[in-house]
Protein backbone atom coordinates (compact mmCIF):
# COMPACT_ATOMS: atom_id res chain seq x y z
CA UNK A 1 0.00 0.00 0.00
CA UNK A 2 1.08 3.52 -0.83
CA UNK A 3 0.67 6.63 2.14
CA UNK A 4 -1.07 9.47 -0.10
CA UNK A 5 0.30 12.46 1.58
CA UNK A 6 -2.02 14.93 -0.65
CA UNK A 7 -3.96 15.74 2.40
CA UNK A 8 -7.03 14.59 0.65
CA UNK A 9 -7.70 11.69 3.16
CA UNK A 10 -5.55 11.49 7.58
CA UNK A 11 -2.73 9.36 6.95
CA UNK A 12 -3.88 7.78 9.77
CA UNK A 13 -7.40 7.02 8.03
CA UNK A 14 -5.38 4.97 5.72
CA UNK A 15 -3.67 2.80 8.15
CA UNK A 16 -6.74 1.66 8.95
CA UNK A 17 -8.65 1.35 5.95
CA UNK A 18 -5.42 -0.87 4.96
CA UNK A 19 -5.80 -2.91 8.34
CA UNK A 20 -9.62 -2.89 7.51
CA UNK A 21 -8.74 -4.78 4.49
CA UNK A 22 -6.23 -6.70 5.90
CA UNK A 23 -9.23 -8.24 7.46
CA UNK A 24 -11.48 -8.58 4.68
CA UNK A 25 -8.94 -10.41 2.27
CA UNK A 26 -8.12 -12.95 5.76
CA UNK A 27 -4.76 -11.85 6.03
CA UNK A 28 -5.97 -11.11 9.66
CA UNK A 29 -8.23 -13.13 11.44
CA UNK A 30 -10.37 -13.44 14.52
CA UNK A 31 -8.03 -13.17 17.42
CA UNK A 32 -5.43 -12.49 15.54
CA UNK A 33 -2.62 -9.87 16.52
CA UNK A 34 -2.30 -7.46 14.03
CA UNK A 35 1.08 -4.72 13.44
CA UNK A 36 2.42 -2.60 16.62
CA UNK A 37 2.17 1.10 15.77
CA UNK A 38 5.91 1.11 15.12
CA UNK A 39 5.93 -1.98 12.77
CA UNK A 40 3.31 -0.17 10.78
CA UNK A 41 5.50 3.28 10.99
CA UNK A 42 8.33 2.11 10.03
CA UNK A 43 6.62 -0.17 7.16
CA UNK A 44 5.07 3.16 6.02
CA UNK A 45 7.48 5.45 6.73
CA UNK A 46 5.30 7.35 9.00
CA UNK A 47 5.37 8.44 12.37
CA UNK A 48 4.07 5.90 15.14
CA UNK A 49 1.22 8.07 16.82
CA UNK A 50 0.01 8.31 13.32
CA UNK A 51 0.01 4.76 13.14
CA UNK A 52 -1.09 4.51 16.59
CA UNK A 53 -4.47 6.74 15.89
CA UNK A 54 -5.16 4.49 13.15
CA UNK A 55 -5.09 1.35 15.36
CA UNK A 56 -7.25 3.08 17.64
CA UNK A 57 -10.03 4.57 15.41
CA UNK A 58 -10.65 0.81 14.72
CA UNK A 59 -10.18 -0.26 18.73
CA UNK A 60 -12.90 2.53 19.15
CA UNK A 61 -15.09 0.69 16.51
CA UNK A 62 -14.89 -2.17 18.05
CA UNK A 63 -13.10 -3.76 14.81
CA UNK A 64 -10.00 -4.29 16.79
CA UNK A 65 -9.28 -5.22 20.99
CA UNK A 66 -6.62 -4.10 23.19
CA UNK A 67 -4.87 -6.60 25.19
CA UNK A 68 -2.52 -5.14 28.16
CA UNK A 69 1.15 -5.66 27.22
CA UNK A 70 0.49 -8.15 24.35
CA UNK A 71 -1.15 -5.20 21.40
CA UNK A 72 -4.08 -4.79 19.27
CA UNK A 73 -5.97 -8.22 18.16
CA UNK A 74 -9.02 -8.40 15.28
CA UNK A 75 -11.96 -8.74 17.13
CA UNK A 76 -14.51 -12.05 16.90
CA UNK A 77 -16.87 -10.56 14.52
CA UNK A 78 -14.27 -7.91 12.66
CA UNK A 79 -14.83 -8.48 9.26
CA UNK A 80 -18.41 -8.89 9.15
CA UNK A 81 -19.13 -5.74 10.66
CA UNK A 82 -16.48 -3.98 8.16
CA UNK A 83 -18.50 -5.56 5.26
CA UNK A 84 -21.50 -4.29 6.83
CA UNK A 85 -20.54 -0.82 7.35
CA UNK A 86 -18.81 -0.28 3.96
CA UNK A 87 -21.79 -1.89 1.80
CA UNK A 88 -24.67 0.65 3.71
CA UNK A 89 -22.22 3.53 3.82
CA UNK A 90 -20.79 3.00 -0.04
CA UNK A 91 -23.81 2.14 -1.52
CA UNK A 92 -26.18 4.78 0.22
CA UNK A 93 -24.06 7.05 -0.76
CA UNK A 94 -23.67 6.47 -4.24
CA UNK A 95 -27.79 6.10 -4.50
CA UNK A 96 -28.39 9.44 -3.10
CA UNK A 97 -25.70 10.82 -5.48
CA UNK A 98 -27.55 9.17 -8.43
CA UNK A 99 -30.82 10.33 -7.55
CA UNK A 100 -29.72 13.85 -6.49
CA UNK A 101 -27.66 14.00 -10.56
CA UNK A 102 -31.09 12.25 -11.81
CA UNK A 103 -33.25 15.05 -10.48
CA UNK A 104 -31.44 17.82 -11.84
CA UNK A 105 -31.59 15.86 -15.25
CA UNK A 106 -34.87 15.98 -15.38
CA UNK A 107 -34.72 11.73 -15.46
CA UNK A 108 -37.69 10.66 -14.25
CA UNK A 109 -38.28 7.78 -11.43
CA UNK A 110 -39.06 4.61 -14.09
CA UNK A 111 -36.52 5.59 -16.04
CA UNK A 112 -33.83 5.66 -13.36
CA UNK A 113 -35.34 2.58 -12.67
CA UNK A 114 -34.99 0.78 -15.80
CA UNK A 115 -31.36 2.57 -16.24
CA UNK A 116 -30.60 0.51 -12.86
CA UNK A 117 -32.51 -2.82 -14.05
CA UNK A 118 -30.72 -2.64 -17.48
CA UNK A 119 -26.86 -2.32 -16.04
CA UNK A 120 -27.89 -4.94 -13.91
CA UNK A 121 -28.64 -7.52 -16.51
CA UNK A 122 -25.80 -6.07 -18.47
CA UNK A 123 -23.38 -7.05 -15.53
CA UNK A 124 -25.08 -10.81 -15.44
CA UNK A 125 -24.88 -11.07 -19.15
CA UNK A 126 -20.74 -10.73 -18.45
CA UNK A 127 -20.49 -13.19 -15.56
Amino acid sequence: MLIHHDGSKPIYVQIAEWLENEIIAETFKSDEKVYSQYQLAEMFTINPATAAKGLNMLADEQILYKQRGLGMFVSKDAKKEILNRRKNETLTGLVQELVLEAKRLGVEENDLLQMIQEAIRGKEEKK
